[in-house]
This record gives C-alpha cells, structure tokens and sequence, in this order.
C-alpha cells in the first residue's frame, strides 16, 4: 500500500519548491519523462472493470516499462480523520512487449499522458518521493514530441510513501510533518480535492528566490 497527497503550483513557481525541496531533502533531483498509458479490461474480462497503468520512463537511454495498478483507498471513520490517502498499490517491471501483452488480453487504451518534470526520492521518517510535473495530453496516438499541457500554467505536485498495515501511522505522520514545510508554496491534500493554488505562493517563493533555499533541514 501506499500514502499519496497531491497538490498544483503555477509553473512561474516550481523553480522556488525546486530550491525548497532541494534544501529540505539534502539530495539531487532526477529528471522525470513518464509515458503514461491507462488501460481499462474489456468485457471477456469479467463484469466488474479493472484498470492498470503502463508508465515507460523515456529519461533511460533505454525506455524502461513498469505496470502499476491502483486498487481502493482505505476506508472507514479514521480513514476519514487523515489528511493523507492510503491506497493499495502494486507495481512490477515488465518488458518492452507489455502494452501488447495486455492488448492480447483484452485489456483497451483509455487515454494516455506524458508526465514531464523532476522528483526527489528520500528518507525523512519514511521513504518519501515529490514529483513536480507539467501533464500532458497526446493529440495523436503514442505521439509524445507532440504532447500539449493539460492545463497550461499549471504543474501537479505529488508526494507518496510506501506503507504497511502495521505502519501506516507513522507513515501519514512523517508525511503531514514533511508536506507542513511546503504549505507557503501550495496546498496538498488527497487525490480528488481540489483545493487550488494558495494565495501565499507568489510572496513564499519570491523569498526563497532570494535567499537560495536556506539550509537543509
């Protein structure tokens, strides 16, 4: 399983998260080109659809393919009570021939995006990711150099951890503590509650534009 909050920033922005981030984590970002392609089961595939994603990192010097499937968030009345989204999650690597193996099952194109940005992967209480990326929608089949903005302007910030049932707790609470630093630069909140950009943006990074970033934390 794992714990996600999500959040946007406008693009005139990410170089200030970018400094932030860079002082909080005390790491290097790594470049992220993510072709992302969602496939939903067809009908011989039983009653109840399911659906998986297909992500092609096209920053290798040799595309590499993941399969990820997102199963169903927690539930129940603590569930309720956290800030932060606690999902089923698995992920595996496959070969080059893995958006034709699904197509042989049965499995069809939904849509398909290309996620173009950075991440920061560290420890700080758990094993956090950030990604900052533009997302883009395929105005042709497969055709990423022809990729336009979803919404231009626009960037989705996403923060994610890898729990356990015996520690999601402590998970959701190294993330709430982390996601407090970033809260002048922008809002993050579970997938599906939009929450906008926060008017403190502009001043928050037009400090950190100045100052560099501080010190690492």
């Amino acid at each position: 399983m794992e714990c996600v909050v999500q959040g946007i920033i406008e693009t005139q922005h990410v170089e200030a998260l970018e400094i932030l981030l860079q002082g909080l984590c005390g790491v290097h970002k790594e470049r992220l080109r993510i072709h992302e392609i969602c496939l939903k089961s067809g009908p011989n595939l039983g009653p109840v659809a399911s659906e998986v994603r297909l992500l092609c990192d096209l920053e290798q010097a040799e595309p590499s393919w993941t399969v990820r499937h997102i199963g169903g968030a927690m539930r129940g009345a603590g569930a309720e009570q956290i800030s932060v989204l606690i999902r089923t999650m698995v992920e595996s690597k496959a070969s080059k021939n893995v958006l034709r193996m699904f197509y042989a099952l049965g499995y069809k194109l939904d849509h398909e995006l290309l996620r173009v940005g950075f991440a920061f992967h560290f420890n700080r209480g758990a094993q956090i990711t950030v990604t900052v990326s533009s997302v883009n929608k395929m105005l042709k089949l497969h055709a990423t150099d022809e990729a336009v903005p979803v919404t231009p302007g626009i960037q989705l910030v996403e923060v994610t951890a890898p729990a356990t049932s015996e520690n999601y707790t402590e998970i959701v609470s190294a993330m709430s503590s982390f996601c407090e630093y970033l809260a002048p630069l922008l809002h993050l909140s579970k997938p599906g509650i939009s929450t906008g950009v926060v008017p403190t943006a502009a001043a928050a990074a037009a400090s950190l534009m100045s100052d560099g970033g501080g010190t690492t934390l």
